[in-house]
């Protein structure tokens, strides 16, 4: 059975299911430290120090900051992505109603990925996790 028949077969009735946001910073670390020290925010360790915060029904993400833009985003930026409980099935039911997708589903490790195009012109990303939530 392929990963997405797996998926498919999943019942699953609700099509986003949360929020996942991030911010970029320089100081990667202290904010990371700030969220769980001074706002008591519960956080998984994903690896390498990288803490994922669970919040009611979405999830934070601290990543490094890049000054040159080239390898991450700048200080200060924040994106806001979608994730649901079974992303074959979301995206059918997305589609159907004429929502536009970039590309194909794919394994980013963290999870499964793929972007639609939202009005104003920008893309969005819709995402199944692989961690524990």
């Amino acid at each position: 059975m392929t990963e997405r028949s797996k998926l498919l077969s999943q019942n699953n009735s609700v099509m986003i299911t949360g929020v996942h946001t991030m911010f970029y910073s320089s100081d990667a670390d202290g904010l990371r430290a700030f969220f769980r020290d001074k706002l008591g925010l519960k956080a998984n360790d994903i690896g390498r120090g990288w803490l994922i915060f669970d919040l009611p029904e979405a999830d934070l993400g601290c990543h490094p900051a890049d000054s040159s833009g080239e390898e991450g985003a700048l200080s200060g930026t924040h994106d806001i992505s979608f994730y649901c409980e079974n992303i074959y099935t979301t995206v059918d039911e997305l589609k159907s109603k004429g929502v536009i997708f970039k590309g194909e589903i794919e394994d980013h490790g963290y999870g499964f990925v793929t972007h639609f195009l939202a009005p104003g012109d920008f893309y969005i990303q819709l995402f199944q996790p692989k961690y524990k939530k």
